[in-house]
């Protein structure tokens, strides 16, 4: 294939996994079977159930499937870091190892950036006309209030700026130096994105949240954390330290 002939299967999808071994599988079976899907990459954190055993069986399936392994316990965000700099195709998306999110609907995600329209995608669950299981009030007043107060401080307007499905152009998120280790990640790289003057858009997309019964690892204490990030990324930052970009010659873009 000449270097300059788009790639059949432009997508790579990180997963970050910790304790999700009743529906890794699913995910992983349910993700490749999206025709966009070119490689999957498995963030393991640790997990202290047989999580990163089934992955491994399922490696010998799926040539394409690729397991990386914490030793210690470090969070969302850090797995997401690891992540994106093993990323290899043109776009990435964050896909959680749980059943909240319908790979099938990457296709709505991806096609903007594949199309030339933006630099980053969010796949939003609160736009209209998209289904979704009815959340709790104050699960939603939370959700609503920290990307609420995200888009004062970016001056970035968006519906769901705690969504998972966030698709980047491969060089972008790679040039971002991402700090957070847990839930922080999602106002880290959304005040980094605004800051850049990337563009940016947002589609409709379905959702089917499970609870803490089943298995929802977020918690209040990561809310308390979503607001100091929002601060620390989107306000006192932009003062202290400007976010820059150089461009190289491979065009690759670069967090200083």
């Amino acid at each position: 294939m000449n270097s300059n002939d788009p790639i059949e299967r432009p997508l790579s999808v990180i997963i970050p996994s910790y304790n999700e071994e009743s529906t890794v599988e699913q995910v992983i079976r349910s993700v490749f079977a999206v025709d966009l899907v070119g490689e999957v990459i498995v963030v393991d954190d640790c997990s202290g159930d047989r999580t990163a055993e089934v992955v491994e069986r399922l490696c010998s399936e799926f040539p394409q499937l690729q397991l990386l392994r914490h030793d210690v316990n470090q969070g969302k965000g850090a797995a997401l870091r690891t992540g994106f700099q093993a990323a290899r195709l043109p776009y990435a998306i964050v896909q959680d190892a749980d059943l909240e999110y319908d790979p099938r609907e990457f296709e709505l995600v991806v096609r903007p950036l594949i199309d030339g329209s933006c630099d980053v995608c969010y796949g939003s669950r609160y736009l209209k006309d998209n289904p979704r299981r009815v959340l709790t009030f104050w699960h939603t007043m939370g959700n609503r209030f920290l990307t609420t107060l995200s888009n004062m401080v970016t001056n970035m307007y968006v519906t769901d700026m705690e969504t998972c499905y966030k698709a980047f152009r491969r060089e972008v998120i790679q040039g971002l130096t991402i700090e957070e280790n847990r839930f922080g990640f999602e106002p880290e790289v959304t005040a980094k994105i605004a800051r850049h003057d990337f563009r940016v858009m947002e589609v409709a997309i379905s959702y089917y949240p499970r609870s803490f019964s089943e298995g929802k690892h977020i918690g209040w204490k990561d809310g308390v954390r979503a607001i100091y990030c929002i601060l620390k990324y989107g306000f006192f930052r932009r003062k202290s330290s400007p976010f820059m970009l150089c461009e190289t010659d491979d065009n690759s873009i670069h967090d200083k």
